[in-house]
This record gives C-alpha cells, sequence and structure tokens, in this order.
C-alpha cells in the first residue's frame, strides 16, 4: 500500500497511479477455485473405444434380401410373399444352410415399424444369426 505523507507542498497533484493489488488478489482467487474445480468436472472412467470405420456392403450370392414396401408387402430376394407364414418358412429352409446366409433387410421409409419388426421376429425365429439393415448413404440432401 501506498501512503503519501506531505513533503513536496503541492496539495494540488493528483495521484495516477493504479492500485493492482485487488486485482491480483480477485485473480489468484480466480486460479485457485479453477484449479481445484477442474480435475472434478473432467473425472471420466478410462475405457478403450472402438474405431468406426464405414466399411462398403459385400454382396454375396449366398445373402439373401428382403424387401418390405411401404404398404407391408414382403419380397424375398425380388419373389413376393403372401404372408409372414410364407417368409417364416423360407427363412426356415435357409436357417440350415452351411454356411448360413446373412439376411439383409431393405425397408420402405415411409413403411410402419410393425411390418419390419415382424420380418426381425421372424428372422429370429427362424434361426438366423446375422440380420442386417440396408441404407442409402446420405448425400447431403433433405
Amino acid at each position: 500500500m501506498a501512503m503519501n505523507v506531505g513533503g513536496s507542498g503541492d496539495e494540488d497533484e493528483v495521484l495516477s497511479a493504479i492500485n493492482t493489488t485487488p486485482l491480483v488478489d480477485v485473480m489468484l482467487v480466480l486460479l485457485i477455485i479453477f484449479l481445484i474445480t477442474i480435475p472434478v468436472a473432467i473425472q471420466t472412467v478410462p475405457v478403450s473405444l472402438p474405431k468406426a470405420n464405414n466399411v462398403a456392403t459385400q454382396t454375396k450370392p449366398e445373402n439373401i434380401v428382403v424387401a418390405v414396401d411401404h404398404e407391408g408387402t414382403i419380397y424375398w430376394n425380388s419373389e413376393k410373399m403372401a404372408d409372414n407364414a410364407a417368409l417364416l418358412a423360407r427363412i426356415k429352409e435357409a436357417a440350415v444352410k452351411q454356411p448360413q446366409p446373412e439376411i439383409h433387410v431393405r425397408g420402405d421409409k415411409d413403411a410402419r415399424f410393425e411390418f419390419i419388426g415382424k420380418v426381425i421376429v421372424d428372422c429370429q425365429r427362424g434361426g438366423i444369426q446375422k440380420v442386417a439393415f440396408i441404407t442409402e448413404p446420405d448425400r447431403g440432401q433433405q
């Protein structure tokens, strides 16, 4: 702290020095608060996360494409199925083949989820191990 104790005789002289001690005190308190709170805020469990990559679908001759249109009609490759019972029978036939084929589900974007769900349930009941969904890549169009 600075004190001005008489001496020069000029009473009208303005003291133009800024006292920075309060500013430094406030900054040190803020620094200590940040140093204490940052380790608490970034506390995470160390886990090894998987690496993601985009792999193009490899179409094998044994893969089966099951398509569902917006009305709920089911197609086995390009053959129209009568109902879900016929689809289940076809899936059971395919499930016993070695190696077991993959089922690729192509659902219309306007199809109800109920229709797609029934196909997935039939695949599960038929014993298919691998079921995949086929989508179109996003090209920035809405």
